[in-house]
């Protein structure tokens, strides 16, 4: 299942490669919009399998010497104390997160950009906090009309007001803590300023999907829609890009349907337009770097799958639409795929109804499915992951790695103790307490030695799990979906039937 399809020393070297001839192609001063996660980006590691969680700062960081970083981040966000999907935590925390990154690299920071700028006592704390870490803060203002008034935009009164930030190096690498943060519109700020002091800078794009020299309907870029379905982000053939070279590219809608604009903009600053469309924009070889298109495509395949079971979750729990949900469904459709595709789905579902009670079940390497139930000691997450640990280390299923004296003291001190209602023990418990174990007992450190052999592996559970246990699964790597359905209550309802 973790087959290497994907060549990531050669994906490293020509997208390095290429970024520095894109700075060439100016006056050695370019704009790197810099779109995605650059430090845990699972997405691309599940789709492209043997693409690195962190490629995009690898290669940042090959080039640390001649780059400077920029963060952009709105200010209505950090206003709204608006927070990340993915981790949970706030825009401003995440800046923060991002500056202590940088700086224990050795980046070089150009400063931070409040876009969109309005005094208010949450954006003046910010900037107080951000100026302790001896980061410059820049102010980028509102512009009426923005995109579409060219001739204001492209005035002292438009990106002429927004504050010019100070850099040295070739390559201005910008960043943010999430999208709507108003990356380009820095960038052009940029290009207004330079250009109005001599320097005749460039700007270029790089984010990894969609995929533009994949054909349209290919499940990895149909994985990057189904990704994304949040922002109802389409993908297209990009049409300037066909007039120009006769060649089908792909990129999105939101791309593509801002391109006139930002090419009336670039034509206003140059006097001519360096790009002839979107996807002329973009640095992107993850396409030249596919080794095993089956794999790439049967691995996308099943993040499609995933990402229809988060679709079906969010909606439950309020935060995506009925129109979301039929979009994944949809995207599924495109490439023929339906829940069968994921065995695990039918083992933990099956099973479930047969005792009636929560399950996990894990697809090993091998294609192996184990499973764990709920029961009076552990969660169903708990004994999964023990029952997994045990077949890849082959030890025999009835011998127990441990024994009631360790799990019962645990249970007593959650409900004495620390006044939890729930007794079962949780994934992370239940590991703590094997590596106890594993002290005096060989067999435990055996099964121990083999969590590392968790990661990439497939997972379903027959009800939404306890966010601990879910948080657990996802820090082994595991790639996990979930009925929406809490089980008591589907207990209730069946009853009812």
């Amino acid at each position: 299942m973790n087959k290497q399809a994907f060549d990531n020393e050669l994906y490293l070297r020509i997208q390095r490669e290429n970024i520095l001839k894109r700075i060439e192609k100016f006056d050695d001063k370019l704009y790197l919009e810099v779109g995605g996660k650059l430090f845990d980006d699972n997405h691309a590691s599940r789709v492209l399998p043997g693409f690195a969680k962190d490629d995009k700062f690898q290669i940042l960081l090959s080039l640390k010497d001649q780059l400077e970083i920029v963060i952009v981040v709105n200010s209505e966000d950090i206003t709204k104390r608006k927070i990340r999907s993915d981790t949970g935590i706030t825009y401003d925390v995440e800046v923060e997160r991002l500056i202590l990154t940088y700086k224990a690299y050795g980046f070089k920071i150009a400063g931070v950009v409040l876009s969109m700028y309005e005094d208010n006592p949450n954006t003046l704390v910010f900037s107080k906090h951000i100026k302790s870490f001896r980061v410059p803060i820049y102010h980028h203002y509102r512009i009426n009309g923005y995109p579409e008034k060219i001739s204001l935009i492209v005035s002292e009164q438009g990106l002429g007001k927004n504050e010019y930030i100070k850099t040295e190096r070739p390559l201005i690498v910008v960043t943010a803590p999430g999208p709507g943060s108003g990356k380009l519109a820095t960038c052009l700020s940029q290009l207004y300023h330079d250009n109005k002091k001599g320097i005749k800078s460039g700007y270029a794009k790089y984010e990894t999907f969609p995929v533009w020299n994949l054909p349209l309907n290919h499940p990895v870029n149909i994985a990057y829609e189904a990704a994304t379905v949040d922002l109802d982000d389409i993908n297209m053939i990009d049409p300037y890009y066909l007039e120009a070279t006769n060649i089908a590219a792909v990129n999105y809608n939101r791309d593509i349907e801002a391109f006139p604009l930002l090419k009336a903009i670039f034509e206003k600053i140059y006097g001519y337009s360096p790009y002839n469309s979107p996807t002329d924009m973009g640095v992107n070889m993850v396409g030249y770097a596919i080794k095993d298109d089956k794999a790439i495509q049967d691995a996308a395949r099943q993040e499609i799958v995933r990402r229809y079971y988060e679709s079906l979750k969010n909606n439950l729990l309020g935060t995506y639409s009925d129109d979301m949900v039929m979009k994944s469904q949809l995207l599924m459709q495109r490439v023929n795929i339906d829940l069968t595709s994921r065995p695990v789905i039918k083992k933990a579902n099956t099973y479930s109804e047969k005792i009636q009670a929560p399950v996990l079940a894990i697809q090993l390497e091998d294609g192996t499915i184990v499973t764990g139930k709920r029961s009076e000691l552990l969660s169903a997450t708990s004994a999964a992951l023990l029952n997994a640990l045990k077949k890849m280390a082959n030890i025999d299923d009835k011998i127990p790695l441990l024994s009631r004296g360790v799990i019962e003291p645990i249970q007593t001190l959650k409900v004495e103790s620390l006044k939890n209602v729930n007794p079962k023990i949780r994934a992370e418990e239940i590991l703590i307490a094997l590596a106890i174990q594993a002290i005096t007992n060989p067999l435990a450190e055996l099964a121990l030695s083999k969590l590392k052999d968790l990661e990439g592996l497939e997972a379903h559970s027959s009800s939404i799990l306890a966010a601990s246990d879910l948080k657990t699964l996802n820090k082994l790597g595991l790639r996990v979906t979930e009925e929406p359905c809490n089980f008591v209550t589907k207990i209730i309802s069946d009853k009812k039937e």
